[in-house]
Order: structure tokens, then C-alpha cells, then sequence
């Protein structure tokens, strides 16, 4: 049985919380009449349960069942890693 998820790839913005990470999504849209493209983006709270993920990183993100009000995504693997300072 396969289940269709949404996977979906962007930026950490924020660790503040426990087990939880928001990662900011973007994605490009073409204007229907003018043709410019406009960079869109959407935050989405994820599951990160080892807190792996630091500010910055790239991670990929995978539709999960839903761990709170709003948050129904969890980690799946870190693209990206940015260097410590």
C-alpha cells in the first residue's frame, strides 16, 4: 500500500522549540496575464525528533500524521548543512 506525501524542501528559520523545527518553503508562480515570476513562500512546522536540524540548514520534509494543531510534517533528511561559527 503506498501512500502519496507531499515532500517538500526549504530553509530552517527557526529551533526554538522542543522537537520542533519551521522550515520557510518557497516556490516560484508565473503570473497568468503578465508572465513575471513572483517568489512565493509559506512557513510549515516540522517534526524533528533527534533536534538534528540547526538555523539555516536545508532539509527535506515529508506530510505526516499530524503531531499537533499545526504541526503535520516531519524531517526526513538534512539537504544542506551550514557551518558553524
Amino acid at each position: 500500500m503506498s501512500q502519496n506525501r507531499r515532500v517538500l524542501e526549504g530553509e530552517v528559520v527557526s529551533t526554538k522549540m522542543k522537537k520542533t523545527i519551521v522550515v520557510r518553503v518557497e516556490r516560484i508562480k508565473v503570473h497568468p496575464l503578465y508572465k513575471k515570476r513572483i517568489k512565493k513562500h509559506k512557513k510549515f512546522k516540522a517534526h524533528d525528533e533527534r533536534g538534528v536540524a540547526s538555523l539555516g540548514d536545508i532539509v527535506r520534509i515529508r506530510e505526516s500524521r499530524p503531531y499537533s494543531k499545526e504541526k503535520h510534517f516531519e524531517l526526513v533528511e538534512i539537504v544542506k548543512k551550514t557551518s558553524e561559527k
